[in-house]
């Protein structure tokens, strides 16, 4: 059997029930394996080894009790930082912020305790979630475990760099233009940006979500059940439906799937990216699915209106600040954020008008499908320390094409890897469903894990043999 550290939660929780392992086992098992990683990672903050091992102790109780409180309970879990957790401050990355204890748990962080999860901390990002990177004027700089010196992708950095690295198999993480997708992509995981509304957030803003970040889509789908809770607290969340998160089975025969390889902004998908997902798609055309092609569809114009408006936005929360916290800010964030200063009304508003413009053309695009396939990562890596691929305040968005649509459409995608590149980073595959279809998406993903070669094995702290 594999090292208790890198079991899955559904392998875990099987253990638990017929007593052969036990949550404080496993979770000392898991701080051991932090131990070997985390001076060279940087993945987490606020990190409670000894918090996380009452949870175990008290879980184990109710394990031997038959009082479990879900599948789930006893199960490493960290979540990231923007996350709010009670008693812990929220720094948004940023050394600007204030650091003021968290008043609740929010909705995600609330469901998780409520299955019983063991808590480990909280997992970094950068300053103000703005950047696809581990870079950060608060977090030591977080680095991707396949090859420290790059980059884990982000915004939840940490969180990706946690779970391929193996601290624990439980990961949520906030995605509002690919901040899920991307460090998944770049990392080999499954991570799912689910349908707007449909694991409820607080505080909710158009297009953020949180979703789970786990190493197989077993696991995500074990975290759906508790996560998808209703929560009044986000006003925008979607009523509650009735699910059968265990289901991940798909006829693939028959499926009509819509291949996209050009986005028509941004970085052009690298050959190996390309290559990757293709063999991907042919795999399922193999299985009987129809692939056709589907052309760029988003703009150039969308993109840059989309920037302005949150350059606005951006400058207006830093503005309010005083000036020596203004001056803490990562001055990639704040030499993007200046140019708001010269925004007029009429270029804010048009900007904002994008993001239906986007969800128009995203929806129009993928109606005659079932699913689409895509790349998620133009670009298969970059410097651990640049704060994008192309590491340039004045191209911000260039690395999001494949990804930020579907922010604005509200329609569920996931990334799951889908090859390696000849220099061993991961590729990301992106599979996208039509609104609201979040299980539709997870079941073509489970298709995936099962149709794919048999991936090669996690990374392991330098100076260790794998397990």
């Amino acid at each position: 059997m594999s090292a208790l550290h890198e079991l899955s939660a559904a392998q875990l929780s099987r253990l638990y029930a017929t007593g052969e392992a036990s949550p404080v086992e496993v979770t000392q098992a898991v701080i051991a394996h932090i131990a070997r990683w985390e001076p060279r990672l940087c993945a987490l903050y606020a990190y409670a080894p000894d918090g996380a091992l009452q949870q175990a102790r008290a879980s184990e109780a109710r394990w031997r009790a038959g009082q479990a409180l879900s599948p789930l309970d006893g199960v490493p879990l960290t979540l990231k930082e923007n996350i709010a957790t009670k008693g812990v401050p929220l720094p948004a990355g940023t050394a600007a912020t204030v650091l003021t204890p968290a008043a609740e748990d929010a909705p995600p962080a609330a469901r998780m305790r409520e299955a019983g999860c063991v808590l480990l901390g909280k997992t970094t990002m950068p300053d103000y979630g703005m950047l696809t990177s581990g870079l950060s004027s608060f977090h030591h700089l977080s680095r991707n475990p396949w090859n420290l010196a790059l980059n884990p992708g982000g915004s939840s950095a940490g969180a990706a760099a946690a779970a391929a690295a193996g601290y624990g198999p439980l990961h949520v993480g906030t995605d509002i233009g690919g901040s899920i997708r991307l460090p998944a992509g770049l990392c080999g995981l499954f991570g799912l940006k689910p349908s707007l509304g449909r694991i409820p957030i607080k505080p909710p803003y158009a297009g953020r979500v949180a979703g789970p970040m786990t190493r197989t889509v077993t696991d995500a789908a074990l975290m759906m059940r508790p996560l998808t809770k209703p929560d009044w607290r986000d006003t925008t969340s979607l009523p509650a439906h009735a699910i059968d998160w265990d289901d991940l089975h798909i006829e693939l025969r028959g499926l009509r799937i819509g291949l996209q390889l050009e986005a028509g902004w941004g970085l052009p998908a690298d050959a190996e990216t390309q290559a990757a997902v293709q063999a991907a798609a042919r795999a399922f055309e193999a299985a009987g699915a129809i692939v056709e092609p589907l052309g760029p569809f988003s703009t150039r114009a969308m993109a840059d209106g989309l920037d302005r408006f949150w350059r606005m936005r951006s400058y207006l929360d830093m503005s309010a600040l005083p000036p020596e916290r203004q001056a803490m800010v990562l001055p990639y964030i704040r030499d993007w954020v200046a140019t708001g200063a010269t925004l007029t009304a009429a270029e804010v508003f048009h900007g904002y008008s994008q993001m239906a413009a986007l969800r128009d053309a995203a929806v129009t695009a993928c109606q005659p499908f079932d699913f689409v396939l895509s790349p998620v990562n133009p670009v298969s890596s970059y410097p651990a320390d640049w704060a994008s691929p192309i590491n340039d305040p004045a191209r911000p968005f260039e690395h999001i094409p494949f990804t930020l649509p579907y922010n604005m459409s509200e329609q569920p995608a996931a990334s799951i890897d889908c090859g390696v590149t000849a220099g061993g980073q991961p590729i990301g595959l992106q599979i996208v469903g039509q609104r609201h279809d979040d299980i539709g998406v997870m079941r073509m993903a489970r298709a995936w894990e099962q149709m794919r070669p048999v991936p090669r094995p996690w990374p392991q702290p330098p100076g260790t043999t794998p397990t």
